[in-house]
C-alpha cells in the first residue's frame, strides 16, 4: 500500500478524525519544568548534547530548528491508526488530503497547515527574545511567527522558579540604549531586562505575543498556540540563575550578510508595540465563554490574532454533547476521560518517551461543520480540553458582533 492509500485510510477510519502521537522537543538552552508528564528518566533521553526535553508539541507541521544535529522529523506530529500500526507525518497527510483535511479555503491560501501548538515546560524563566515580523523573516526563508500565552491550572502545580514574564520595553526606553546592550552581549549580564517590565502570571490566563515583541516568558507550563514558524534570536545574554548564552543565538535567523550588524537587531524589533504604555491592555487575554450550560462551557482563550486562535472546552461529569466548529483544529486533553465519536479519549498522568497515548487528536474541517460527539465517561469528573485553529470565521463574526 503506497502513501496516498494508507492517508486515505488512516482519515477514513476515523470519519475525517485523526489520533495523534506525542511529539517530544528538546532545547539545548532549557532546563526541563517536568509538568508535561513525561516519565522522570525520559527527559534526557535524547542525550545530554541535545539538551532535556521541555517542550510537547501539537499538531505540528513544522520541523523545529534545533542547529546541525536534529533529526529531519523533530517537531512534527504524527498520525497513527487505532492500532498503532500505521504512523504517518500529518505534514504529508495535509500534502495528500489538502481541503478534505483542513479545509479548501485554508489550503488554497497557505497550501500547508499553518499553525502548531506547544506545551512549554521550562523550569526558570527564558531570556529576553523576539519571534521576526514576515519582512525580517522571509530573509531566511521563513514566515513571522504570531504567537499566544495560555497557563493551564492542571499543567502548573508549581510555579517554577520565577512565574513572571518580561513583556516588551519601559515606555521610556531609547533606542540607542538597547542598541548598546545588544552590542554588549559577550561582555557579561547586558542589562537588557533593566529596559523592560515583569508581570505576575495568573493562571487560566493568557497574553498576545505578535512578532517583533520582546518577550521573557515566565517558569510556567504554557500552551502556546502560534504560527508554523520557528524563527527566534536571543537578545538576553544572562539569566537571573548565571546561565549563559552563546552568541549564534543573538544573531540566530539573521541573513549572513546582516551578521555583525546590530542596527539590524534594533530594526527587528517592532519599537512602538513593545514601548506602549498600555501594553497589558491591548494584549492580556481573560477566556471569554461562548457558551455555558448544564452539560457543557465553552470559551475562547487565545483570540487577539488574527492568524490563530484557540478554545478552552468543559463537558461535566455524565454529559454527552455535539459540539460544531467551522474549521479544522487540533486538540489536546487535560483533564478527565471518555469518548470522541468512536474514539477512546482519556488524560494520561505519565507517558513514556515513544509511547502512544489518547489525549492528542486532529479535526479535520468536515468533522468539525458535521459536529463531534463527546460523551463524559465520569460520574464527577469533567472532561476539560483545549483547541488550537489556524483561521477561523466563528472567531471573525465574534468580535464583529461585540
Amino acid at each position: 500500500m503506497d502513501k496516498k492509500e494508507q492517508a486515505i485510510n488512516l482519515f477514513n477510519e476515523g470519519n475525517g478524525i485523526l489520533r495523534l502521537k506525542p511529539t517530544w522537543v528538546p532545547r539545548s538552552f532549557c532546563r526541563p519544568g517536568k509538568r508535561i508528564k513525561l516519565h522522570p528518566d525520559d527527559y534526557y533521553v535524547l542525550g545530554l548534547k541535545r539538551g532535556g526535553i521541555d517542550e510537547r508539541w501539537l499538531s505540528s507541521t513544522t520541523w523545529a530548528e534545533n542547529g546541525p544535529d536534529t533529526p529531519e522529523d523533530e517537531g512534527l506530529s504524527y498520525a497513527v491508526s487505532k492500532d498503532g500500526k500505521t504512523q504517518i507525518l500529518l505534514r504529508d497527510l495535509v500534502d495528500i488530503l489538502q481541503g478534505d483535511l483542513i479545509g479548501e479555503q485554508l489550503y488554497n491560501k497557505y497550501h500547508r497547515w499553518p499553525m502548531f501548538s506547544k506545551f512549554f515546560d521550562n523550569a526558570g524563566p527564558l531570556p529576553h527574545h523576539i519571534h521576526h515580523r514576515d519582512e525580517h523573516a522571509k530573509r531566511v526563508g521563513s514566515s513571522g511567527k504570531p504567537e499566544m500565552y495560555f497557563f493551564p491550572s492542571q499543567l502548573n502545580n508549581h510555579g517554577g522558579e520565577f512565574p513572571y514574564t518580561f513583556f516588551g520595553l519601559n515606555p521610556e526606553a531609547k533606542k540607542e540604549e538597547i542598541k548598546q546592550c545588544l552590542e554588549d552581549f559577550t561582555k557579561g549580564d547586558n542589562h537588557l531586562l533593566d529596559h523592560s517590565q515583569a508581570y505576575k502570571i495568573d493562571l487560566d490566563t493568557g497574553w498576545d505575543v505578535p512578532p517583533g515583541i520582546l518577550h521573557a516568558p515566565a517558569s510556567l507550563c504554557t500552551y502556546e498556540p502560534q504560527f508554523a514558524s520557528d524563527v527566534y534570536a536571543m537578545y538576553q545574554s544572562i539569566l537571573p540563575n548565571g546561565q549563559c548564552l552563546d552568541e549564534s543565538l543573538l544573531w540566530k535567523n539573521t541573513p549572513k550578510e546582516e551578521i555583525g550588524n546590530y542596527d539590524y537587531l534594533l530594526d527587528v524589533i517592532d519599537w512602538d508595540a513593545n514601548v506602549d504604555k498600555d501594553f497589558k491592555k491591548h494584549h492580556f487575554m481573560k477566556p471569554i465563554v461562548i457558551i455555558k450550560n448544564e452539560k457543557y462551557c465553552e470559551e475562547w482563550i487565545c483570540y487577539l490574532c488574527n492568524k490563530v486562535c484557540a478554545k478552552r472546552l468543559t463537558i461535566y461529569p455524565g454529559a454527552k454533547v455535539t459540539i460544531k466548529d467551522e474549521a479544522a483544529y487540533g486538540l489536546i486533553m487535560l483533564q478527565g476521560h471518555g469518548k470522541l465519536n468512536e474514539f477512546d479519549i482519556e488524560t494520561p498522568a505519565l507517558i513514556r518517551y515513544g509511547q502512544l497515548t489518547n489525549d492528542e487528536f486532529f479535526i479535520s474541517e468536515k468533522a468539525a461543520k458535521k459536529g463531534v460527539v463527546i460523551e463524559n465517561s465520569s460520574d464527577s469528573d469533567p472532561i476539560v480540553m483545549l483547541k488550537h485553529f489556524s483561521e477561523n470565521k466563528e472567531l471573525e463574526r465574534f468580535w464583529n458582533n461585540k
